[in-house]
């Protein structure tokens, strides 16, 4: 009976033991390198190296004009000529989405004004980064450094471009022509939109993290609420929030690639995948 029973829990053990192991895999190593991936950094150094990267995707936002290809060229085009439509049209979508205000749920103005707030983005997103941080989450952490690199590109840019062209905000009646650069007052900060920026580059940022076409739409339906309620509220032209959606849609794409060159595999290398278990150590070469 004691042999039936200490061979019932050796199987018991191994089978738990085994399914534990059977998880366990260390990741891509490279053919020519063929070292073990290096321990994760304490959550004090990961703080210095994602703040070192924050710098480098900012830096490398704004030295990319020098790189850029024709395609980039052509989608700057694009979004001169989009900006350009939306202004000849203006006054008429402004006085479409201002009269319809009061027909929007009160609920939905307040969290369009409240999202694109910087103080309530910026605590999102830091949120979102030390969720990331203190769990070792490395997608979770990477999505708010992408976000936080995107918005703060994004941001420093449209402040500088509202202060420079100081266009008047349509609350102020004085028509979509009216411009009045380095006023310092706040009428005449219209163009672009900083709210759109914020909410823009942040819910692109979380879109590039789903494949799912539906959870997109339902990111980028949230997203849309700001920009419209800077429209209705006649805090923005409707040009405004597009040309602001626009560079935020750039600098998140450009600064996701710029994240994420290292760790595409190198063409023409193996990528090894060892796998162990109690009885068995197998190394799988991913051409």
């Amino acid at each position: 009976m004691k042999q039936i029973l200490t061979l019932m829990l050796f199987f018991i053990s191994n089978l738990f033991f085994s399914q534990e192991l059977d998880s366990i895999e260390v990741d891509t190593l490279i053919v020519e390198d063929f070292v073990a991936l290096p321990k994760k950094n304490s959550i004090g150094r990961q703080l210095v190296v994602d703040g070192k990267q924050i710098v480098n995707n900012i830096a490398h936002s704004y030295l990319s004009p020098l790189s850029w290809e024709k395609k980039n060229w052509v989608d700057l085009g694009g979004v001169a000529l989009g900006t350009v439509i939306f202004y000849s049209v203006d006054h008429d979508t402004s006085k479409f989405f201002r009269e319809r205000r009061d027909k929007v749920p009160n609920v939905i103005q307040k969290f369009g004004d409240y999202f694109g707030g910087p103080q309530n983005n910026y605590g999102i997103t830091s949120a979102i980064y030390l969720t990331g941080l203190f769990t070792k989450n490395d997608k979770i952490r990477d999505t708010g450094v992408l976000m936080i690199s995107s918005a703060t590109t994004a941001g420093l840019l449209q402040t500088f471009s509202k202060t420079l062209v100081g266009r008047a905000r349509p609350g102020t009646e004085k028509g979509k022509f009216y411009f009045k650069p380095f006023s310092g007052d706040a009428d005449y900060r219209s163009f672009p939109s900083g709210h759109t920026v914020l909410v823009a580059t942040t819910m692109f940022s979380l879109a590039k993290q789903f494949s799912n076409p539906w959870v997109k739409a339902g990111i980028y339906t949230v997203g849309i609420i700001t920009p419209l309620s800077r429209v209705w509220d006649g805090a923005h032209f409707f040009s405004d929030v597009f040309l602001s959606a626009a560079i935020s849609y750039f600098v998140v794409e450009g600064t996701y690639k710029y994240m994420h060159r290292k760790k595409d595999k190198a063409p023409g290398k193996i990528a090894w995948k060892l796998n162990m278990s109690p009885n068995m150590i197998g190394l799988n070469g991913v051409f």
